[in-house]
């Protein structure tokens, strides 16, 4: 029987889907990006090369799986062209295989000159935002003033909707944040020129994916950042611009909610944040320091250092609720090996009273206090075990102890960056 499955992450992102879309992918005939940008990287590692994905899909290195940029991306298409070259020059066939929607959102050059002197503005209140130009491009899609794929493919319509975006554009530039206007003939004529690298790449990502599901084909929908990034769910304003959860596989695919049977939750075994924003469960000692190390915790895309913290059970277990998740995949789990003790937190304090939920506003996020169950470590080596009874049983009850207080059964659990370094309890397709 064909199955759909979304691989979405419960936490503030990083918790190592690209892996797991990976290693899906050998069962699957496409894989699709929803939602994003390339603000956001996976990472994986086979046979000890490690490969960085931004904006094509996980799939890409499984032969013979249609890769696809759904409408729900904002697309930079010069950072597509590099990500494609690399994956050439190693053997990977990124062109024969890929997909854009004619929906997309173009990333222009604007989008990422304001997104920078923007934040520069901010100065002590700034987002953390990547600086790619992900956030203007999402404005422009919201107020209709957005350049679209299939635009790039139409000289004279292009040059005539840019003329009254850079107008608009220019003038905040100029007369706002003091920098010099963009020249029109230039983002005009670097626009067609990238429009025309990629034009056969164009098609109806929405009518492919139901043509696969009448076909009874299996199709994999990978989800980038986490659900606490989420515009509308997350601990706004420091979230990203596109919805993490689970409604951005339908709007951002066109797709109905039919369309999805089953739903992966990635929970990394402790919890880790990129940039600006409250996060409750954040150390600042020797173990966010070992957690950090021993994890490897620097951003794929951005190469700033994540921040790292205890497990947020309360936190998760939300975001479970919200995407309707299936089962959970614990990614990272060798990361706490050696650690004498492990927390996770099951409530927060707030203004002196117990809470078991997470605020309503996001403002009361900074004033949590958390509350923790403390369980023991285990001194044993993880890394690599494929068998759930292999592991030391302190790590048994600590995953016991996720799956109950987070309220989702664990399917999977990583023990390492490789492939096959995981314990599969039950595999999504079957």
């Amino acid at each position: 029987m064909a199955k759909s499955v979304a691989i979405l992450g419960t936490q503030w992102g990083d918790e190592g889907k690209g892996k797991i879309v990976d290693l899906l992918s050998e069962r699957v005939d496409a894989v699709v990006r929803f939602q994003g940008g390339h603000n956001a990287g996976h990472t994986l590692v086979i046979e000890g090369e490690k490969t960085v994905l931004h904006l094509i899909p996980s799939g890409i290195l499984q032969p013979n799986v249609e890769c696809m940029i759904g409408n729900g991306v904002v697309l930079s298409l010069s950072a597509l062209k590099t990500e494609i070259d690399g994956l050439q020059e190693r053997g990977v066939d990124a062109v024969e295989r890929l997909k854009i929607s004619a929906a997309c959102p173009i990333i222009m050059t604007y989008h990422e000159l304001i997104d920078h002197v923007r934040e520069k503005a901010r100065g002590s209140r700034a987002i953390g935002t990547t600086g790619r130009g992900i956030g203007p491009a999402y404005e422009d899609k919201v107020s209709r003033r957005g350049i679209r794929f299939a635009d790039l493919l139409h000289p004279q319509r292009l040059e005539s909707k840019l003329d009254e975006i850079l107008d608009y554009h220019n003038f905040v530039l100029e007369k706002y944040y003091q920098v010099e206007p963009l020249n029109p003939s230039m983002v005009l004529d670097d626009a067609l020129q990238l429009g025309a690298c990629f034009s056969h790449m164009l098609a109806d990502i929405s009518g492919r994916l139901h043509q696969l599901r009448d076909a009874g084909k299996n199709i994999l929908f990978e989800g980038a950042q986490g659900s606490w990034l989420d515009i509308d769910h997350g601990t706004y304003p420091f979230v990203t611009s596109s919805n993490t959860t689970i409604g951005g596989v339908c709007t951002g695919a066109g797709v109905g909610i039919d369309a999805v049977d089953y739903v992966l939750g990635i929970t990394k075994a402790y919890t880790t944040r990129v940039g600006s924003g409250p996060f409750p469960t954040e150390l600042f000692d020797q173990d966010g320091e070992r957690m950090a190390q021993r994890g490897a915790e620097v951003g794929a895309t951005t190469g700033r250092d994540r921040r790292c913290g205890w497990l947020d059970a309360v936190a998760t277990a939300r975001m479970i609720k919200v995407n309707g998740v299936s089962g959970l995949c614990v990614t990272k789990l060798d990361v706490l090996d050696g650690f004498a003790e492990l927390k996770i937190c099951t409530a927060y304090k707030l203004n002196g009273q117990l809470i078991n939920q997470v605020p309503v506003d996001a403002e009361s996020w900074g004033q949590l206090e958390p509350v923790y169950e403390v369980l023991p470590g285990w001194s044993e080596d993880t890394r690599g075990i494929t068998d759930l009874q292999q592991l030391p049983d302190n790590a048994q009850s600590y995953l016991q102890a996720i799956s109950m207080l987070c309220g989702a059964p664990i399917h999977m659990v990583s023990t390492g960056p490789e492939r096959s370094e995981n314990i599969v309890l039950q595999f999504p397709f079957d």
